[in-house]
């Protein structure tokens, strides 16, 4: 029942080229981080990933990029990933952008074993007909585009089939856990890290702090310990802020 390893790089040992990664993070918040260095580290490359958005430049899933280990990355948001635009543009990056709450639902339909769902989003646009650029080629064109979706109606609605996501692995970032792999996260790192800890086949947690068996109250467990197959003690993560934005102060200290 212990799950805890020794350290990151033993946590991500059987991650393999080519492999499959759910990657918890809402933004740059309750970003797996030191799980991400430690995939750098391990010289892996060719990975798919599933993440609400591939980090930064340099930083979060961005450091993977910008070594260019990742093949394929499916995501609803970009943000402020200057090498992601790049290599999309490319044709270097194959990408998938899902609409937001589709991408968290494909997440906790393949953690709950549900293989498809219907859903409004989507409807009467390009997400429905296809031809969306997943891949560009050299020249600009389209290398590889989205096939188009099934549809069907429900009381005269009409809805889109969305296909479930399950991963090789799953990558996610607690505030808390114990040995047996109970998580907490912490405010907004619960957007996706629980969804994603549900989609992946072997889920490694990263926590800052690490408590014993019982200590946690059942009733505040956001991932039971069934889905967590690894846990690994990441006590100072480094943690950024993906946008500054702040008030000019004048000198008398008040903003204006």
């Amino acid at each position: 029942m212990d799950k805890v390893v020794a350290n990151a790089a033993d946590a991500v040992a059987e991650i393999t080229s080519g492999s499959s990664l759910a990657v918890g993070g809402f933004g740059l918040c309750g970003l797996p981080s030191v799980l991400i260095e430690a995939v750098l580290a391990s010289g892996v490359s060719d990975l798919v990933t599933v993440s609400n958005n591939c980090g930064v430049d340099e930083f979060g899933l961005g450091m993977l990029l910008t070594e260019k280990r990742i093949r394929r990355t499916t995501g609803s948001y970009v943000g402020e990933n200057r090498e992601f635009a790049r290599q999309y543009l490319s044709g270097e990056l194959e990408v998938e952008l899902v609409p937001q709450g589709t991408l968290a639902e494909r997440l906790r339909a393949g953690g709950a074993g549900i293989a498809a769902f219907y859903t409004r989003a989507g409807v009467g646009t390009q997400v429905v007909d296809g031809g969306l650029p997943l891949r560009y080629g050299p020249d600009g064109s389209i290398a590889l585009a989205s096939e188009p979706k099934e549809v069907r109606f429900f009381d005269g609605v009409e809805f889109v089939l969305e296909r479930a996501i399950t991963c090789d692995f799953a990558l996610v970032h607690a505030r808390v856990g114990d040995r047996h792999g109970n998580l907490i996260y912490e405010k907004a790192a619960q957007n996706f890290n629980p969804l994603c800890a549900q989609a992946g086949r072997v889920t490694i947690a990263e926590v800052e702090e690490l408590v014993e068996p019982g200590e946690i109250n059942p009733a505040s467990v956001h991932t039971p310990g069934i889905f967590v197959q690894r846990v690994v003690v990441a006590a100072n993560p480094e943690k950024r802020i993906e946008r500054r934005t702040v008030r000019a102060v004048t000198e008398s200290g008040a903003g204006h």
